[in-house]
């Protein structure tokens, strides 16, 4: 169970007993630090932040509230881009029939080790197993067969908001990979490759908002090779994105054309303006929960976890510090007023009122928590009329008259989802490291970098590479081949096979 029971919160929750006792300890804190043992510390981190609990189920994980709520915000922001595009929502079963699922060979070859069967009901076995989606490109396209027939029944533009299980053997990380997970799945189709091409991008760019706008983290817009695209697709761009401490490329989102190929596996055609038979073009595209982890990962430090103020559901903890003879009603009066001026415009603020816990106490917990921005009010703020804002990402402190609450903070609001999102961006870029040969591809992956290489963009060379990079770490391979292509000279040859480049890739170990 991945040490479940040695990751428990050490912050019980506020206390019974009929004796008020403050807590002061900050035995709150985290045990490993990012730079030394990043395993351990995101593990601690995940936890004792109250985004997952551990399971008894390996691999698979509790997503707390603390999770959810960043979770529904990204959904509210997805849902109604989407719904611009007039892509509705349905939901389909989570079963597959054997029969279906092996429709379409290089799909179910791709998807078939972490396949999980039902085979009982009761304690009688089923006649026939049924399979778990792990994907729903084959539980959905009978369908489509079914409902298009002629060019006014295209496009199809379909989503779901659901899970799916993979049974996961290597490595299960909390939101990283685990056996099930959320997601949404989008499953359109059209009547020409121009307008399935079309759609490919326009969605990836919504991804890049999530990930660059929402969660403060760079990525790159690309392409997947031939080896690491879709199973059974036309071909797959993605958003990847880069984690400096362990030197890991991680995708981020994909967004697939899948040409005609199931189109004409499951027979999707219509008929055209002219009378004539044509076959779809199909496009799917998926974005999980993974992004949290993904985010865990960027922006957390040795405090624990730092949430952007764009997807934290509390964005502005306030925190009463009254001393022995302060006016303690006084000041919890203010704390109230100030959320009270916050919520009203729009900000998501909060009160902690806790009586059996020290305001250090208070501000270890919170900041474990990432809250973005603390508020501290003692006598000295009450008697100026002011209070004290202490920023998560940078520990940085201010204090704010009273009359400019509200613009003051929404304007440090602003400050930190900047500065997170070109901090993370100045930390990537700095392991970017772009090499000609073999030699400088090696000691580069040694030093945990994100290599862009020249490549003659062929398989069997992308296979070697994997080859002859295995080891402890794991293998190298291509995460993508940017849209944003830097110049190739003439005559550049591929790092690995010494070919003639077609063009430059990403390489690196990932996740």
């Amino acid at each position: 169970m991945a040490g479940g029971d040695t990751k428990k919160s050490k912050a019980n929750a506020s206390g019974g007993g009929k004796k008020k006792e403050v807590k002061k300890e900050t035995g709150l804190g985290i045990t490993n630090r990012k730079d030394d043992n990043f395993g351990e510390w995101y593990s601690e981190v995940v936890v004792n932040a109250e985004l997952i609990e551990y399971y008894d189920i390996s691999g698979c994980y509790i997503l707390r509230p603390w999770a959810m709520s960043i979770w529904e915000i990204m959904q509210t922001f997805f849902d109604a881009e989407i719904k611009k595009m007039n892509i509705q929502n349905c939901y389909f079963p989570l079963f597959v029939s054997p029969g279906v699922l092996q429709k379409e060979k290089d799909h179910v070859e791709g998807f078939a080790p972490e396949v999980a069967w039902v085979t009982k009901s009761g304690e009688s076995d089923l006649e026939v197993p049924i399979a778990i989606r792990p994907t729903s490109e084959t539980v959905m396209y009978p369908y489509y067969s079914k409902w298009i027939r002629g060019h006014r029944d295209l496009p199809l533009k379909l989503n779901q908001w659901c899970n799916v299980v993979r049974w996961e053997f290597s490595n299960p990380t909390p939101f990283i990979r685990s056996r099930e997970f959320l997601w949404q799945e989008g499953h359109t189709a059209f009547a020409t490759k121009a307008e399935a091409d079309a759609e490919v991008l326009d969605v990836l760019e919504l991804y890049r908002r999530i990930y660059e706008e929402f969660l403060a983290i760079p990525v790159v817009k690309g392409k997947k090779s031939e080896l690491e695209k879709f199973a059974g697709g036309l071909y797959t761009t993605s958003v990847e994105a880069f984690i400096p401490n362990n030197g890991r490329g991680i995708q981020g989102a994909t967004s697939h054309c899948l040409g005609q190929n199931f189109a004409k596996m499951f027979e999707i055609n219509f008929e055209d303006e002219k009378g004539e038979k044509g076959m779809v073009w199909q496009n799917s595209w998926a974005y999980s929960t993974r992004t949290i982890g993904v985010m865990v990962m960027v922006h957390g430090d040795d405090k624990g976890l730092v949430l952007p103020p764009k997807v934290a559901s509390v964005q502005v903890i306030v925190i009463p510090v009254p001393y022995k003879d302060a006016d303690t009603k006084g000041i919890f009066d203010a704390c109230s007023a100030t959320v009270d001026a916050l919520s009203e415009a729009g900000i998501r603020a909060k009160a902690d009122f806790r009586d059996n816990y020290s305001p250090g106490w208070k501000y270890s917990n919170w900041e474990m928590k990432g809250v973005p921005l603390r508020i501290e009010i003692g006598p000295k703020d009450l008697a100026n009329n002011q209070v004290r804002a202490v920023r998560r990402d940078n520990s940085s402190k201010i204090d704010i008259p009273r009359a400019s609450l509200v613009e003051q903070v929404k304007e440090m609001l602003d400050k930190i989802q900047q500065s997170l999102f070109d901090v993370a961006k100045q930390k990537r870029d700095a392991c970017v490291q772009t090499v000609k040969t073999w030699d400088e591809f090696v000691e580069a992956l040694g030093q945990r970098k994100l290599i862009l290489a020249p490549w003659c963009d062929e398989e069997e060379v992308e296979k070697d590479v994997k080859a002859r990079t295995k080891g402890e770490m794991g293998a190298a391979k291509s995460l993508c081949s940017p849209f944003d292509q830097p110049e190739l000279p003439e005559g550049t040859k591929c790092f690995a096979s010494g070919k003639p480049a077609k063009k430059w890739t990403y390489w690196g170990r990932s996740y």
